[in-house]
Parts: structure tokens; C-alpha cells; sequence
């Protein structure tokens, strides 16, 4: 046989999504880039969320790259985090997992000028109800469901995102209990 390279293919890239997207965004950007185009990975969610526009890129890398990604709520993954684990062809959660929906939170710089302020809120409207028909789009619910869950903010456990069809169950690997 060849190298030992031919006898064990490579193990899919595992990259860790943990505490405020936003902070980490060039990090994990970075670290899906080194996947290979429609190459395999694997997402780790541990996070509270981040930016909208955060959500948007990470998503957009993951679809436009064409990643095999799974994805794994291994805490919590609520807000901006849902559009990534959203962009996973393979999502995985288990009973202790939680996913917060909720509407998206207008922010703005102070000493905004008022014709800035209205184009803000102009283009937050568009934002905010294409985010929410993408991710949809994403996890295959129809906008109403993910209306309800959004309004006025949910959290869901990994046995209900199941229910809905949206991720697969999987048990912690406890270990057995001393006789």
C-alpha cells in the first residue's frame, strides 16, 4: 500500500463556534477557509449569537464554498449563531441543547444624524424579514413557524428543533454507572 496518508483519509476539519460571533469572526472565517472547497467540516455551537451581518457571512462562506458542514449544538445556539448552523448540511443536537429565536435587535451608533437614522431603519425592515425568510429557507419550516418561534422570542430545546425536522438526535456518551 501507499502512504499512510492513502491507508487513513483525512478527518474533516473541526472548528469550534463558542461565545459572541462577532468577536471571533476573522478566526472562524480564517479556519473555514482552510477547508477545501466542498470539503468536509464539523461546527461545534456553543454561542449566545453576534451580529446580523456576522450570521450573514459566516453563512454565505459556508453555502458559496459549498462545505460539508455538520453542525453540533453542544450548548446553546441562539440568535446570529442559528444562520451558520442553519447553512450545515448536517445538523446535530441532543437533549440538553438550546436554541434561543428571537427578533432581530436594532443597534446604531450614538450621534446619528435623522436622514441616517431613516435609512437604517429602512434598510433594518429588509434585513430583518430577509434573514428571517433565509433561515427558513435553511432549516425547511415554513415562515410561519419560524414566525412563532420568533415572536416575541423562544427557546427551544434540541428534542423540539427534532420535532420540527430541523436536526437529528444524538445521546451524550455517559458513561455506565458503577454497580
Amino acid at each position: 500500500m501507499g502512504p499512510a496518508e492513502d491507508q487513513h483519509p483525512e478527518e474533516p476539519v473541526e472548528i469550534a463556534l463558542v461565545g459572541d460571533l462577532t468577536d471571533q469572526e476573522s478566526d472562524i472565517t480564517e479556519k473555514l477557509l482552510s477547508v477545501p472547497a466542498e470539503g468536509e467540516c464539523v461546527l461545534y455551537f456553543n454561542s449566545p449569537g453576534g451580529s446580523a451581518y456576522t450570521a450573514i457571512s459566516l453563512m454565505s462562506v459556508v453555502l458559496l464554498r459549498g462545505l460539508r458542514a455538520t453542525g453540533i449544538v453542544t450548548g446553546e445556539c441562539s440568535s446570529a449563531a442559528l444562520w451558520p448552523f442553519g447553512a450545515c448540511q448536517r445538523r446535530l443536537v441532543h437533549p440538553g441543547s438550546v436554541l434561543l429565536f428571537h427578533p432581530m435587535k436594532w443597534q446604531s451608533e450614538e450621534h446619528v444624524g435623522l436622514a441616517e437614522a431613516a435609512e437604517w431603519s429602512r434598510h433594518f425592515g429588509y434585513l430583518e424579514a430577509d434573514m428571517d425568510q433565509r433561515l427558513a429557507r435553511l432549516l425547511g419550516v415554513p415562515a410561519a413557524q419560524l414566525r412563532e418561534w420568533m415572536q416575541p422570542g423562544r427557546y427551544l430545546t434540541g428534542p423540539e428543533l427534532v420535532a420540527a425536522g430541523c436536526a437529528e438526535l444524538v445521546d451524550l456518551p455517559f458513561p455506565k454507572a458503577a454497580s
